[in-house]
């Protein structure tokens, strides 16, 4: 079996795959001060309540945008599943041509969904993940990676208005039936949700334009993509797992 690691701002995201299946995953917080025992005890109980064994993983590939953690879990593979991880970045082979100025500035986490999309769908396609920022990600038809946009995430603006303000309070991010609130919070609510929509819109048609205008596919993941992609009617598929299955493709091009 093989344990996919993507290593994000605010979640860790795992899943093991038996060849091309997704049999299981799960999600950890991020924390920067964990140890690396921490970690190997949350792993290690989230296989056992899964009725997976610790000697069933075989493989380990980990993608990261957090590098002091990066090598909490190349530890963990070597010390709880006796194998070497992959790690995406230089030298690992895509087999998708960077058209960045700087690739190595490049989200790890953004190519492998973009590995992902393509691999699924074909190009033109454009990838948009609520994670902690909102990224997007555009695919030329070729199968190149030629760049994207990068955007506040829907929970950093809501912790902005609580963080940046006196008297606006934190609150759950929920669509409001109607947009003009009749409370702070549901005032708040309304302009985050409806306001957040907008720019998903607005960056997805600017894109598309500089594509050429014809069919671009897109497709949304992320901690917040099931809650808004119904919202946003330029967005074709949702897939929750992109960056899981894009980590698997990568291991089988790239496995020993």
């Amino acid at each position: 079996m093989l344990l996919a690691i993507d290593i994000g701002n605010t979640t860790v995201a795992l899943g093991v795959f038996q060849e091309k299946k997704l049999v299981k995953d799960w999600r950890l917080r991020t924390e920067k001060d964990k140890t690396s025992d921490e970690y190997g005890i949350d792993l290690l109980n989230l296989l056992r309540f899964s009725g997976l064994e610790a000697a069933e993983i075989r493989s380990v590939i980990i993608s990261s945008v957090v590098p002091p953690i990066t090598p909490i879990f190349q530890n963990l593979s070597q010390s709880l599943f006796q194998t070497r991880a992959l790690v995406v970045g230089p030298g690992l082979k895509t087999g998708m041509p960077i058209l960045y100025e700087n690739p190595l500035e490049v989200g790890a986490d953004r190519i492998v969904a973009a590995v992902a999309a393509y691999g699924k769908y074909g190009g033109p396609c454009i990838v948009v993940d609520f994670g902690t920022a909102t990224t997007f990600d555009a695919v030329s038809s070729q199968g190149e990676y030629l760049g994207g946009a990068i955007a506040p995430g829907i929970q950093i603006s809501a912790e902005a208005l609580y963080l940046k303000t006196a008297k606006l309070p934190r609150i759950e991010i929920k669509k409001t039936q109607k947009a003009i609130g009749k409370t702070t919070v549901a005032s708040m609510q309304s302009g985050l949700y409806f306001g957040y929509i907008g720019l998903i819109s607005n960056i997805i048609d600017e894109i598309k334009k500089e594509m050429g205008g014809g069919k671009t596919r897109v497709i949304s993941t992320g901690g917040f993509a099931e809650q808004i992609t119904p919202e946003v009617r330029s967005i074709d598929s949702c897939e929750p797992h992109l960056v899981l299955e894009g980590l698997r493709i990568l291991y089988e091009k790239n496995k020993p």
